[in-house]
């Protein structure tokens, strides 16, 4: 699946009847990002001005406040765009996968991929992640809260059909912290690629939330 273009910033109708399609300014603007997401990753997002991302990007400091207002627009916008693709594409390969475990699974390689393909941007995301206020914070917390939700579905489905008993909310924020940190160590000469992590890190949640949610299920019934 092709990956969602990040909304693009406000532009004036005078100003966007001059660009010569939307296509070559969703270009530019996914180019945009891509160095701001590098100077961030590099200065850290207190550290980095609108004067580095101009530098870095290529476009005037004038063109850069016109057009993106502020970093924290950028970071927005950078963090709109990675958290929208992750969802997009999960949503798009569980379509035609109906085992609990599988979809488990699709949701750990999808994960994976991202973060892997994308190390630079995860560690922004993870490092600058209460950065964002007001409408722009709100935004991003309500694609987050909607990623949880369908991993905490996934689970509920899981415990459904194979009669288990644990808490979700622990399975998931521990899956969570098994594939967040993974660009902290990851060094690809060294470690397995994302399919195969994937199928590794998938034995090792699944066996232990399956064995745990048996377990507990035998406590309760006793």
């Amino acid at each position: 699946m092709a990956s969602a273009s990040p909304a693009p910033p406000r532009v004036s109708r005078r100003r966007r009847a001059a660009l010569p399609s939307e296509t070559r300014f969703d270009r530019r603007l996914a180019k945009i990002l891509t160095y701001a997401t590098d100077v961030f990753y590099e200065k850290g997002y207190e550290g980095a001005s609108m004067r580095d991302l101009s530098r870095a990007s290529g476009m005037s400091l004038a063109g850069m406040y016109y057009y993106f207002e502020s970093k924290e627009k950028l970071l927005y916008l950078i963090q709109k765009h990675t958290f929208t693709t992750i969802v997009e594409r999960l949503r798009e390969r569980l379509k035609d996968v109906t085992d609990p475990e599988q979809r488990i699974r699709v949701f750990i390689l999808n994960h994976l991929e991202y973060f892997l393909a994308n190390q630079k941007a995860m560690k922004v995301l993870s490092h600058e992640d209460d950065v964002l206020k007001n409408g722009f914070g709100t935004e991003i917390a309500a694609i987050k809260r909607e990623y949880y939700r369908i991993c905490i579905e996934l689970l509920d489905n899981l415990k459904r059909a194979k009669g288990l008993e644990f808490s979700s909310r622990i399975a998931v924020l521990s899956l969570f912290g098994m594939m967040n940190w993974i660009y902290t160590w990851h060094h690809p000469r060294v470690d397995a690629d994302a399919g195969e992590m994937a199928e590794q890190m998938g034995n090792i949640f699944l066996q232990g939330v399956c064995a745990s949610g048996k377990a507990q299920k035998k406590r309760s019934a006793n």
